[in-house]
């Protein structure tokens, strides 16, 4: 494993895994002789908090208006064409 230029290393997948690191995670690093120990920071693992990252990564980021009538559609995903409904997972009858 190599630090790149930007002092920055890749956190293999294990130990995100085994640490609960998810993007966005606040961590903190702690020298101790020869060598560093990352944590989670104090309150990054608090409720909600996965939630409110995603909702600030995508704050924002749509390029359409749309109505709520619009979403609401979409999110069904009924139409008379046959789609997959998302309730039951079944196609819709015609």
């Amino acid at each position: 494993m190599r630090i790149t230029q930007k002092g920055q290393v890749t956190i293999p997948q294990d130990v995100r895994s085994r640490l609960g690191l998810l993007p966005y995670t606040e961590v903190e690093f702690e020298i101790a002789g020869d060598h560093a120990c990352i944590r989670k920071a104090p309150g990054s693992a608090g409720a909600g908090t996965r939630g409110q990252n995603a909702i600030k990564a995508l704050w924002g980021a749509a390029d359409k208006s749309m109505s709520t009538d619009e979403i609401m559609a979409l999110t069904r995903a009924v139409s008379k064409r046959g789609a997959v409904t998302r309730a039951t997972g079944r196609r819709a009858k015609r």
